[in-house]
């Protein structure tokens, strides 16, 4: 009986909300949390903790008011862009910054004439500013640049992209396109709200979603970590 208890609570130990089917916490319904719902087994300190964040933070609960209302009047019905500009225009937003990848600047440039159509001020910074080569700078192997081998490249910058546009006085950063982990440093230096309107992925056109959508294809590159081989 021992060991199967072991055995049981090991096997809760691994389980979180993605092994979820019952979703109680939509609702509230305290009777239907599975055992190893975290819900269920919240610390009442740490839910204090958060409630008072909530209601003592002006920043965060109107943040928290305004997002979710645009969500109830525009649920499927507004693109992410739409979402991003009507977020920006409720909550008086002075300045945006845009830290994008050199990549998608022609992406960037479109968003940036749709701001200006809407009259909202904004300043856009590419990942390759400051012409910081990656081996100098950080130790990247030179045969591990893109074009391997080869002299200056520059490193995607974004700690600078952070620095730049806190120097130009914006108070809501979006971030286009910025590779993973650079992305990571970014939001680690800024202390200024961003959000992120498109997510790098060449192989799949800026769609990561979609390799999770396809997992189980014929084409998946991840049957076999999921056992359908």
């Amino acid at each position: 009986m021992k060991a199967n208890e072991q055995n049981a609570n090991a096997q809760m130990a691994g389980l979180s909300c993605s092994s979820c089917g019952v979703k109680a916490c939509r609702t509230a319904e305290k009777d239907r949390y599975p055992a190893f719902c975290p819900t269920a087994g919240l610390d009442p300190a740490i839910m204090e903790e958060v409630l008072s964040i909530y209601k003592d933070d002006p920043v965060v609960r109107e943040i928290s008011v305004k997002s979710a209302c645009i969500e109830s009047e525009y649920y499927c019905r507004l693109t992410r862009v739409e979402e991003t500009i009507e977020f920006i225009e409720r909550m008086g937003y002075r300045k945006i910054g845009i830290a994008t990848c050199v990549g998608l600047l022609p992406e960037a440039a479109v968003f940036s004439r749709i701001l200006a159509a809407r009259n909202i001020d904004h300043y856009v910074v590419c990942c390759k500013v400051g012409a910081f080569d990656k081996t100098e700078t950080v130790g990247v192997p030179p045969e591990k640049k893109l074009n391997g081998g080869c002299g200056h490249e520059s490193m995607c910058n974004p700690v600078l992209q952070a620095k730049i546009l806190e120097e130009k006085g914006c108070d809501f950063n979006i971030l286009i396109g910025l590779c993973v982990g650079h992305d990571t440093l970014f939001l680690r230096t800024t202390d200024t709200p961003a959000t992120v309107l498109i997510v790098k992925d060449r192989v799949l056109g800026h769609n990561p979603v979609q390799a999770l959508y396809m997992a189980g294809g014929s084409y998946s590159r991840f049957k076999k970590e999921m056992g359908l081989l």
